[in-house]
């Protein structure tokens, strides 16, 4: 597996990605209908940098981006989106990403990364996220409406870099 950053030719398959996960409605914050162009904002446009994880055949295993947690005097805090492809899921993709992606908060300069909404369904990215390093910091009653599991709380997730 290599990770690399994203390029034009990449899209259509990270649309594929975020396009599955978005419409799932358990795990990310926008809406299942987003349109591919907005998703494309969200996601390529807005974001410092992003990137993609890729197999030996140059097949999107899955992709995160990168970009300021907040502007102006909180921007020394990075905040991170990953998604891995449904075909990739358990095979260190995920951990491969978050790892790389706190080598290059490091080289852009932030001191620390955080996670706004980690829902709390998702065990298996909190379970990998305390793995490797991030802490609960706080939690957000029923801050999701999960489409299969109704208000669920969500928490804030925060490490050190």
């Amino acid at each position: 597996m290599e990770i690399r950053k994203q390029n034009k030719s990449d899209w259509s398959a990270i649309w594929k990605i975020l396009k599955t996960v978005f419409q799932a409605g358990d795990t990310y914050a926008y809406a299942p209908d987003i349109s591919e162009d907005e998703a494309y904002k969200v996601w390529i446009e807005s974001p410092q940098e992003t990137y993609v994880a890729i197999d030996e055949d140059n097949n999107i295993l899955g992709t995160y981006y990168i970009k300021a947690n907040q502007p102006g005097l909180g921007s020394h805090i990075c905040n991170c989106g990953y998604i891995v492809s449904e075909t990739a899921r358990g095979k260190g993709v995920a951990s491969a990403m978050c790892e790389h992606s706190q080598t290059i908060a490091i080289e852009l300069g932030f001191r620390a990364m955080q996670y706004n909404l980690v829902v709390s369904t998702n065990k298996g990215a909190i379970r990998l996220w305390e793995k490797l390093g991030f802490q609960i910091v706080g939690t957000l009653p029923k801050a999701y409406r999960s489409k299969t599991s109704g208000y669920v709380d969500a928490f804030v997730m925060y490490k050190e870099l």
